[in-house]
């Protein structure tokens, strides 16, 4: 047993801490009041800065899916097949085993609520990542955040309300519930990733507001956008004070460790203390994140600790504070900060950390950054990476390309190279659901927005037009299919079919249902992704579906009006 671990046990040995993870999505390093941002109003995040350990270098990936991914396995994404952020690319690897497995195997109660971004269907779902019950959504962002549709343990329902402040209600029914009882909660809020919603009583603070400090590249910023931005950031702020005082309130506190990050750096260009780039950047603006973690008693108020550190140190760091065991079998890149939290340094090597997306790798080690561009800089005394330093300092240029090759040669060989199927019928999972951000369509269907993420096929206007998941069946069964629709009254009565192999179901597309757009009505800022609307479930019958890959195919066997009918989702619930 470490030095760390003892200290522990014997301050805790009746109880183990429950632990809570929150994660922020789109939130850069400069978001926060504490971190020099004059723009906006961050308490509850202040405090929880001073209450405890506050990381100045911490480092997550330049999007949202990769990032996760290592909160979850301490490893670098691509080495458990994380490449990208949707189209399957976003899963984790099938077997490997989460830190919520961990836990769970350990006692623990464990819920995750809000964002996933790690894959939808089941063995990717959170339920069977080691969480025992989930509430939110699983794809990389959602279209509207005001009572919207959503996942509660894999079946779909509507959430209540604007959907941080529905996170945290739902977050806080969980605490109460187990807080007799060691839980571990991730916490995965929405925000201030697009589209730019938040309610009146946080906009109208910021609607008019002139801005004191502005964004690194501050040409190309939006100053409406920052503002929704902010607004977005005090309510997020609001919501984690609501969780704190909680633990307060239920005495708690004390056997309860928090931890907050972002998961990359702003979804914009405004105040970033002044660092290069933003988010999907490899530069220290896109990557370096706030750290804070909070256990009275244990981890002093008002530390601060300057060693880089990453999302991949997150695991092997709980592990050590809780007693807990990760997967022995399975190389991890993080390194436990237990020490360094519990004022019990130890001796180490400098290291290197590495941030990747599209094809670009960078490096630090130490203060020293080697960009995705071959350009060194020291980030002690050139946080704006403002002067290339690779001419004068060679040597420490080609240590730093060497030490990229080697973490490329290691890690991305193993990611998936093609396209992987989709799960259909996993037995960990009653239903599954197939939306059309993860299928194929005929030329003449048309995506409503060309982000995937969220998205309906309309025009679906011909008996030729196709629409097909490549799926893998991973156990036979019987299913009821289930379509989510809207159709106009003049397009009443088409007749549709779903196919696989020899097996098929069919049924007429009624009622009529035509609800208006209605999402981007509350957008403080135009958004990229599309509008939505609300869509109504319609039963096409049963199938057979015999384990095995193939294509899962929609086709119109007549069509009644101009149209078929907008298509959101497929859905399959297991009979037998």
């Amino acid at each position: 047993m470490t030095a760390v671990l003892a200290f522990v046990a014997s301050a805790y040995a009746s109880s183990r801490p429950s632990i809570i993870v929150v994660i922020a999505d789109d939130l850069g390093w400069g978001d926060l009041s504490c971190h020099g941002n004059e723009n906006l109003s961050t308490p509850n995040l202040d405090a929880l800065r001073t209450q405890g350990a506050s990381f100045d270098h911490f480092y997550v990936q330049p999007v949202c899916a990769p990032t996760r991914a290592e909160l979850l396995t301490s490893c670098y994404a691509p080495r458990v097949g994380v490449t990208g952020v949707t189209a399957g690319t976003e899963r984790l690897e099938q077997g490997v085993r989460t830190i919520a497995d961990a836990l769970r195997d350990a006692g623990y109660a464990t819920a995750a609520f809000g964002k996933w971004h790690n894959g939808t269907q089941a063995p990717f779902h959170p339920l069977c990542r080691g969480f025992d019950t989930f509430y939110g959504f699983t794809s990389g962002h959602w279209p509207d955040y005001f009572a919207p549709m959503l996942d509660r343990d894999g079946a779909i329902t509507r959430g209540s309300g604007f959907l941080p402040d529905d996170i945290t209600n739902e977050t806080l029914r969980f605490i109460r519930a187990q807080r007799n009882q060691p839980f571990f909660a991730l916490v995965a809020f929405n925000t201030p990733h697009s589209p730019m919603q938040v309610p009146d009583r946080w906009w109208r603070v910021h609607a008019e507001q002139t801005l004191t400090q502005r964004g690194t590249d501050a040409e190309r910023e939006k100053p409406l956008h920052t503002r929704a931005a902010l607004a977005m950031c005090e309510n997020l702020d609001w919501n984690v004070g609501r969780i704190v005082e909680a633990l307060d309130r239920w005495a708690i506190a004390s056997n309860t460790i928090v931890v907050f990050l972002s998961d990359n750096g702003p979804n914009g260009h405004r105040f970033n203390g002044g660092m290069r780039g933003i988010k999907g950047s490899t530069d220290e603006g896109g990557v370096r994140s706030p750290l804070f973690v909070r256990w009275p008693g244990m981890v002093a108020a008002k530390t601060s600790i300057s060693a880089p550190s990453a999302a991949i140190d997150i695991g092997p760091t709980l592990a050590e504070l809780a007693g807990f065991s990760l997967d022995p079998n399975k190389k991890i890149d993080g390194l436990s900060l237990a020490p360094l939290l519990l004022g019990q340094p130890e001796e180490r090597d400098e290291r290197t950390l590495f941030s990747h997306w599209a094809g670009r790798t960078a490096v630090r080690r130490g203060s020293m950054l080697l960009d995705d561009g071959g350009r060194l800089y020291d980030l002690s005394k050139d946080p704006q990476q403002s002067k290339d330093l690779s001419a004068e300092q060679p040597q420490i240029a080609r240590e730093l390309r060497s030490e990229i090759a080697a973490w490329r040669n290691d890690c991305l060989p193993l990611s998936p190279t093609k396209p992987q199927p989709f799960t259909v019928g996993h037995l960990d999972l009653e239903s599954t659901q197939l939306p059309v951000r993860d299928a194929n369509c005929s030329t003449g269907i048309r995506r409503s927005n060309r982000h995937k993420n969220s998205t309906y096929f309309t025009d679906w206007t011909s008996t030729d037009d196709l629409i097909h998941w490549d799926v893998d069946v991973v156990a036979s069964g019987r299913f009821k299919a289930i379509v989510h629709y809207t159709c106009t009254q003049g397009d009443v009565g088409s007749l549709v079919e779903l196919r696989f192999v020899s097996e098929k179901c069919r049924a007429k597309v009624e009622p009529e249902f035509d609800p208006p757009l209605t999402a981007a009505l509350n957008d403080r800022f135009p958004r990229q992704e599309g509008d939505m609307k609300k869509f109504l479930p319609l039963e096409l019958g049963e199938i057979s579906l015999v384990a095995g890959r193939g294509k899962l195919t929609l086709q119109a066997v007549e069509i009644a009006g101009s149209q078929v009918m907008d298509l959101r989702l497929l859905e399959l619930v297991r009979l037998d």
